[in-house]
């Protein structure tokens, strides 16, 4: 079979209203439609291989993951009576578009739930989420609200929340992601969304978000998270580095510059050299200049989602209710259970 898989994910997350779990569930979906698959044993081998596809080839393949899970589980679990196979794959395939227009429904559920707990006065949310950004709109119809956005570097998406809070007439300003602390005193809860929600109970979000959480709990302010039911993941991360888009790039040291400079060292100097007032004395090279770093060597070198505790979390604001962290985890048992 030449579907190419990861090709169809990267087609249907040009539409913005599209998540990366979403877009598996749609990219599975028809893969099932190109699949030559004559029994449910090669089907389901089929989807969890092109699972394997879209995780390789993601970057951070945590959400993605959540909704490769959920539609594998789905179809292994599906209760059907049809004739023969070639009908029960066109009914996977009819199911699997019809939740995932369904599911795009599910953000205005989540507003309208966290809207309950919104009073008038200051917000701290984190990078960028379209179920906060909803959330957050349908307050400002409502509610007299402010809104303080870090920056969350290294993406920098706070700023893309900034400014669309803005041409919407939310009152808002962006912060470094390290004035958390300066700032949680003027905040009244955090608001964020999720790349994912753990079996534990813990958020998988934008990294940052646990140092957010762990001040907020110091400063005796709720935090709440926002997620979809399909970014639920049976994942048990015990540390950051239990995540699956953990790798040994991440936080590690540069090579010292010692093989260039020896070189360098090793330059026989030449009286005849033209020399001016800003080269080094006798030729020789300034030890002391720093190397150069750049913002891409930062961004590659450190994470893009961080763990966040489930005894940091408030409450978890989703489309089938208001969950603690440990009420995630019993959803979570009975969703996977059939």
């Amino acid at each position: 079979m030449s579907f190419d898989i990861y090709a169809a994910f990267q087609r249907i997350l040009n539409n913005e209203q599209i998540s990366p779990p979403l877009a598996a569930i749609l990219a599975l979906t028809e893969l099932i439609q190109h699949s030559d698959a004559g029994t449910m044993f090669e089907l389901v081998k089929a989807l969890n291989d092109g699972a394997e596809d879209l995780k390789k080839q993601a970057s951070n393949p945590i959400s993605l993951n959540a909704g490769c899970e959920l539609f594998t589980a789905f179809v292994t679990l599906f209760p059907h009576d049809s004739a023969n196979f070639t009908d029960l794959k066109k009914e996977l395939i009819h199911q699997g578009q019809s939740y995932a227009a369904e599911a795009l429904t599910y953000r205005n559920k989540i507003a309208e739930l966290a809207f309950g707990f919104i009073k008038d006065g200051s917000i701290l949310t984190h990078s960028y989420s379209r179920v906060v950004m909803q959330t957050l709109l349908l307050a400002h119809k409502r509610k007299r609200i402010s809104v303080f956005v870090t920056e969350a570097r290294p993406r920098g998406l706070g700023i893309k929340t900034a400014q669309a809070l803005t041409a919407a007439g939310v009152p808002s300003t962006v912060i470094l992601d390290s004035a958390v602390a300066y700032a949680m005193d003027k905040v009244d809860f955090v608001l964020v969304g999720s790349e994912a929600v753990v079996e534990s109970g813990g958020l998988v979000n934008a990294v940052g978000s646990n140092q957010i959480a762990i001040i907020a709990r110091a400063a005796n302010k709720p935090f709440y998270a926002l997620a979809e039911s399909y970014k639920f993941h049976r994942l048990f991360p015990l540390s950051q580095y239990d995540l699956p888009s953990h790798n040994s790039k991440i936080l590690s040291f540069p090579p010292p510059l010692l093989a260039d400079r020896s070189l360098q060292l090793n330059t026989p100097f030449h009286a005849s050299t033209p020399t001016d007032s800003s080269a080094p004395i006798n030729n020789q090279p300034d030890l002391a200049r720093p190397p150069i770093i750049t913002q891409e060597q930062i961004s590659q070198n450190n994470p893009n989602v961080d763990y966040t505790r489930p005894d940091l979390i408030s409450l978890v604001f989703s489309d089938v209710g208001s969950l603690t962290p440990e009420g995630v985890s019993q959803y979570l048992v009975g969703m996977f259970a059939g």
